[in-house]
């Protein structure tokens, strides 16, 4: 309740002040109209702002001020907030408070650093998506059924390829290969 409360105070302020048409232009304005570099101040700002507050409130806060920028370079407006509902969870996994990390290595009984740090490195790849939503309308189901599909199918196999490539699992057979040819 009064996480909520505070939330409305600050978007109240933000709102009768003018400082979200404000943010949006000194946005654009650093990121020289290119949408790639709004989208990364976009993350560094959902991340600051979510080490302090809980994601909820850094999605609303963050939305308020950054989902104008976004619609005013052209990005369709659920795809503007899925972008910052997307870099809003990014505190959940990046030390130091990477909350959910710690929960999972308090819950698996690990070292919480170590945990952190894996989560860290494997779920980067989630600021792909962000410019997935930016550049590929299909990814925001906005287009052809086709576009959709491929799009879908490509993230799919992108993703799975990425995470197989980190988890070290190809290693194994280098591993294995080079030991076979030492024996013999």
């Amino acid at each position: 309740g009064a996480t909520v409360g505070v939330i409305g105070i600050i978007i109240g302020v933000l709102t009768y002040s003018g400082l979200i048409l404000t943010f949006a232009d000194i946005v654009i304005e650093l990121a020289d109209g290119k949408l790639y570099l709004t989208i990364l101040f976009i993350a560094l700002a959902s991340l600051i702002l979510g080490m302090g507050v809980p994601v909820t409130a850094a999605y609303l806060i963050t939305a308020v001020v950054a989902v104008p920028a976004l619609t005013h370079l052209g990005v369709n407006l659920v795809a503007a907030h899925m972008i910052v509902y997307w870099l809003s969870q990014d505190s959940n996994i990046t030390p130091p408070v990477c909350i959910a990390a710690f929960a999972g290595a308090t819950i698996a009984k690990a070292n919480m650093w170590a945990t952190a740090w894996v989560a860290f490195k494997m779920a980067k790849f989630l600021y792909l998506a962000p410019f997935l939503f930016g550049y590929v309308p299909g990814f925001s189901l906005d287009g052809s059924a086709m576009d959709i599909v491929i799009t879908f199918t490509l993230v799919f196999f992108g993703t799975w390829a990425y995470s197989w490539l980190l988890s070290g699992i190809w290693l194994d057979w280098f591993k294995k290969k080079s030991t076979a040819e030492s024996q013999n």
